[in-house]
């Protein structure tokens, strides 16, 4: 999908008081990594990090218990930290303790970005190289700078239309970080952003009804997915909820 289609393509959005928040988010992955895997044989699945998932991600692992379910999920990565895969840091650490370690999964299914390696390009080269030319369901979130993945605003891996994974470097002081980039986001089957707290109000209502400037607000690439927002971070949207 092009970005042209992305700014006239309505968002699915979703509004959730904060306490259901984490188990409504968890049941709603849970029912589309099912879809899924009733209309094919495998489901390519892409998380996230962040403060956001994680509980959600341990939500999942009871929302989905079965061995025969996970033996036919491939899980990828969106982005990833320069650390080492046990750093605190890392995202893959977070979805293994939060996720991964709670369901039987076998782990050749489970495919990670190497942020330690010290030749990044070649990292990234080596992810893109196995990464699946369209993800079936791709879980993101949301910056209060209205970032998504590592694609920060500004940032150069915004304007990338042939790679499909780069290292980038984030605003400031923060860590170096491999990312998808946009192509990635626009072919992926479905998106899902999950958005919470009162600090992210800004960024969503930008993100969903703003004016088209993904240089801008990156997070803008998803428009045209599906949203899962707690009421404080849709607090400047005239959202509909369900």
């Amino acid at each position: 999908m092009s970005w042209q289609a992305r700014r006239t393509a309505p968002p699915d959005l979703s509004v959730i008081e904060p306490d259901a928040f984490v188990s409504s988010a968890a049941r709603r992955l849970s029912l589309e990594i099912r879809g899924v895997l009733d209309t094919q044989e495998r489901c390519s699945l892409a998380l996230s990090g962040g403060s956001t998932p994680r509980p959600i991600y341990r939500r999942l692992a009871d929302e989905l218990p079965g061995r025969d379910l996970w033996s036919r999920i491939d899980v990828f990565f969106g982005d990833e930290r320069c650390v080492p895969p046990d750093d605190p840091a890392s995202n893959y650490r977070m979805v293994k303790e939060a996720l991964l370690d709670r369901v039987p999964i076998d782990p050749a299914q489970v495919h990670r970005m190497e942020g330690e390696r010290t030749d990044r390009d070649a990292a990234a080269r080596t992810y893109e190289a196995i990464l699946p030319d369209r993800l079936d369901l791709l879980v993101l979130g949301l910056g209060a700078d209205g970032h998504t993945a590592s694609l920060f605003p500004g940032g150069p891996a915004l304007a990338e239309t042939r790679r499909r994974v780069l290292p980038v470097r984030g605003p400031g002081a923060q860590l170096d970080r491999l990312t998808i980039t946009p192509p990635v986001i626009l072919d992926a089957r479905l998106t899902c952003v999950l958005v919470a707290g009162g600090d992210k109000a800004d960024a969503l209502a930008r993100a969903i009804s703003g004016p088209f400037a993904p240089e801008d607000t990156p997070g803008q690439l998803a428009r045209s997915g599906l949203w899962l927002a707690d009421t404080a971070a849709a607090a400047r949207l005239e959202a509909r909820r369900r």
